[in-house]
């Protein structure tokens, strides 16, 4: 299945317009739930660590409330998938930047974390990378590519969590072997004592779901 949708899951008008209202905390938590392993991923993948990635979640987050009542909705100029991404960036570059200040608390944490020497340590200062300067720019494009990725993942995730709702356990066991971790039918069926004309149908009828509720998260 083919995903690339402008808006993930929640990214509709009716809820951004609950996340204007400070005090809408299942607008809030359904946002939190809905994207914050998104944003994790893309903070790792930007070469944060675990800490700091949480710190850039957290940051980005409190951006959004910050800055969602001047925020309109309006895909054909700023689509809420690009809005949310300039966000993450600069929370991401404040992490970055943070690690670089000589003495910083996070600097040092960074340096215990991947084994880089400190100031006063064997390698000169002046070899000392520039992590900041490492991330993507904005006229580049290895962030956007990142994004885009994880978006995507994110979405097709939320795909099959809506699926898995519709179906058998054992049915959505058989496609998760046979579709999503590419086992062949002889391992399934040796392994799930089913026959293989189960194997097809589990494939079909769950792959057919997957393309419905996709197109309908687009929607």
């Amino acid at each position: 299945m083919t995903v690339g949708a402008e808006d993930l899951l929640a990214t509709r008008a009716t809820l951004l317009a609950r996340l204007k209202d400070a005090d809408d905390q299942t607008g809030w938590q359904q946002f939190f739930s809905t994207y914050w392993k998104l944003l994790y991923g893309v903070a790792l993948r930007s070469g944060l660590t675990d800490a700091e990635a949480q710190d850039a979640v957290q940051e980005t987050v409190i951006a959004v409330a910050r800055h969602i009542p001047a925020f309109k909705y309006d895909p054909a100029k700023c689509s809420f998938k690009t809005w949310l991404l300039l966000l993450a960036r600069q929370r991401i570059v404040h992490q970055l930047r943070k690690r670089n200040k000589p003495g910083g608390a996070a600097n040092r944490v960074h340096r215990r974390e991947t084994g880089e020497m400190g100031l006063d340590g064997a390698r000169p200062s002046g070899t000392e990378t520039a992590t900041v300067d490492q991330l993507p720019h904005k006229d580049n494009p290895d962030l956007e590519v990142i994004w885009d990725e994880e978006w995507n993942k994110h979405f097709l995730s939320a795909v099959i969590e809506r699926v898995k709702q519709r179906v058998s356990d054992r049915q959505f066991q058989i496609f998760d072997l046979y579709v999503l971790q590419n086992w062949s039918v002889q391992e399934v069926t040796r392994t799930l004592r089913v026959n293989p004309a189960q194997v097809y149908l589990a494939k079909h009828r769950i792959g057919r779901l997957l393309k419905k509720e996709g197109q309908a998260l687009k929607r």
